[in-house]
């Protein structure tokens, strides 16, 4: 018995970690094709976000505000994640990862191209997932200069 339930676990939760995935990467295709329907489809109503963009915080995605970013780059947005962990437990996961910025804004003299660190909390709530918590952020440098570490690579 104890093993069927953990057979039973173990399956869970590759289908939960392939949901979590599935919902990280339309996410990172909504950036790529600039549908701000489709990276607010991605969180819920409320969520907490912590990005790079003033304010300290923001409380769920405002469309206007988040159609104006898009707006300010030419052509698509990328989105890597690299060395993606996820960690699930119930209706709750935790995942965490690198992720690579790359494209063009429309104010920039050059490419954007620069790796983040990046932090989602999912949650699970009528059979979906969605992103609850997210916190974004680049290192800076201590030497005074308080300069982003935009060079740094994983």
């Amino acid at each position: 018995m104890a093993t069927a339930a953990l057979i039973e676990h173990q399956e869970q939760t590759l289908k939960d970690e392939a949901e979590i995935r599935a919902v990280i990467e339309r996410l990172h295709q909504a950036h790529y094709d600039k549908d701000v329907q489709a990276i607010a489809a991605s969180y819920a109503q409320d969520a907490a976000i912590f990005n790079l963009a003033p304010p300290l915080s923001h409380q769920g995605i405002d469309l206007k505000e988040k159609q104006a970013w898009l707006d300010s780059w030419d052509g698509p947005i990328e989105l890597k994640p690299s060395d993606l962990s996820i960690t699930i437990s119930g209706d709750l996961a935790f995942c965490h990862c690198y992720l690579r910025m790359i494209g063009d804004k429309k104010s920039a003299p050059q490419r954007v191209d620069f790796w983040m660190r990046g932090t989602l909390c999912l949650s699970r709530g009528a059979g979906s997932w969605r992103i609850v918590h997210e916190h974004t952020s680049v290192p800076f440098y201590m030497d005074g200069s308080s300069r982003p570490a935009f060079d740094l690579k994983p």
